[in-house]
């Protein structure tokens, strides 16, 4: 019992019953223009003050609303007050704009379906209350009796009786029609205003785009924070070990903590002015630039050195001649990889890192590939047996060189830890 009249009366059904009143008033500014038309080709005469020539007005002014409704941004307009006022739940409803013209041409049909029954709703919204109102006072107001309403049965005697009971049957009758159209349009808004084919895609690509971003910058934090955190973490656990007998070595153990702490703001800086572009996070604007092979190679070493790694480096940068002259993306995604292998190697590792940079040639010199060989002894089978699993820095690594169109392999090779990267060299040097 308690549903039907919040079907009818709840706030809702009030919405909805607002939402058809705004489709008259919307379909006004076509009608008044439809009915200058249709008076003029009926003489000059006055289109408002002939109900037939209104009803030809009406029809009149459908075929321009739809017309109009065929334009992008009706979509959006007619989409956010269904999600206001008709109850619709977002995620059956397009976003943005009509991208093709069978979207277009379902907005329009939904946008002259929406002004055409608002309008008649509207009319009888205006016109139904105050009829009503004058039946139900029509017994206890005399002078009302001798008006003439244009109703053959009165001044017979029986509208005494049957003027309120008519009065609220018209009321309940505008009530239960405003429900019933409210009802109809929230069921056909879905249907044409809901996502398209395209509309699914562009959703699809956008959320793929951002997925993108969310990645790098989680491969970026993790690269260049995790290495951090595994240099400074062996170099404060070393210089505890000896703080009471070489306070020398503690003192270089502090000063390259705070070298790599100062160096890893700098890299956090630039990742976070990522997510926030045009949003200046140092007073002269500027981001610090992302490490690369070129640049931050010895550093690199010598940091990972410092926290008690011993790494052998061979570099051999082939037809190159100089690391400078490979393209910048190459290079930095190259400094990234090399970083998670040393990163690894430094939690993992049980002797020394052997590593292997060098670029080999294509035909006529050109040169063709970037390999990365990275190896050293596990600490145990245990150690093993983990990185074997892989973790998020070496599925980083995997997707730092699937970009580039390269690969990489990592995990046991004989009686060492092998991580091998493949970056293809397609751009040339720079």
């Amino acid at each position: 019992m308690r549903d039907g009249p919040g079907r009818l009366l709840g706030e809702r059904a009030r919405l909805r019953w607002l939402h058809q009143i705004l489709g008259g008033a919307l379909l006004m500014p076509y009608f008044l223009l439809a009915s200058v038309g249709v008076g003029s080709a009926a003489g000059g005469a006055n289109a408002l003050s002939s109900l037939p020539l209104s009803l030809a007005a009406y029809a009149a002014a459908l075929p321009l609303a739809a017309a109009t409704g065929v334009y992008g941004l009706v979509r959006p307009l007619s989409v956010t007050a269904v999600r206001a006022m008709c109850g619709v739940p977002g995620e059956r409803l397009a976003e943005g704009p009509a991208r093709t013209w069978a979207a277009r041409g379902r907005a329009s049909a939904w946008w002259t379906l929406h002004l055409g029954v608002g309008a008649l709703v509207s009319g009888m919204t205006l016109a139904v209350p105050p009829m009503a109102v004058v039946l139900l006072v029509l017994p206890f107001v005399s002078g009302l009796r001798e008006v003439r309403l244009g109703f053959g049965w009165f001044n017979t005697g029986v509208e005494t009786y049957t003027a309120p009971l008519l009065g609220i049957g018209l009321l309940a009758a505008l009530t239960l029609c405003a429900a019933g159209v409210g009802e109809l349009l929230a069921r056909l808004a879905p249907v044409l205003l809901g996502p398209t084919a395209a509309d699914r895609l562009a959703a699809a690509e956008e959320r793929a785009a951002d997925l993108a971003v969310r990645n790098r910058l989680a491969r970026e934090l993790h690269d260049a924070v995790g290495h951090a955190l595994s240099a400074v973490t062996l170099q404060a656990a070393a210089a505890r070990r000896m703080l009471e007998r070489d306070p020398e070595f503690v003192r270089e153990a502090l000063t390259a903590i705070e070298d790599i702490t100062r160096r890893t703001v700098g890299e956090l800086d630039a990742v976070l002015g990522l997510l926030r572009e045009g949003d200046p996070a140092r007073p002269d604007g500027a981001t610090a630039p992302a490490p690369t092979l070129a640049a931050d190679l010895d550093g690199l070493l010598a940091r990972t050195r410092a926290a008690g790694a011993a790494v052998t480096a061979h570099q051999d940068p082939g037809p190159v001649e100089d690391w400078h002259r490979l393209p910048e993306i190459t290079s930095r995604e190259a400094y990234r990889i090399v970083q998670e292998g040393l990163s690894n190697a430094l939690r993992h590792g049980g002797g020394p890192v052997d590593l292997r940079i060098l670029v080999r040639a294509g035909h006529d010199t050109a040169p063709r590939e970037l390999e990365i060989t990275m190896t050293n002894p596990p600490a145990g089978p245990e150690g093993r047996e983990a990185r074997t699993t892989g973790g998020r820095g070496l599925r980083g690594s995997a997707e730092r060189a699937a970009l580039l169109g390269g690969s990489i392999e990592a995990g046991p090779h004989e009686d060492r830890w092998r991580l091998r990267a493949i970056l293809p060299l397609a751009g040339g040097d720079r």
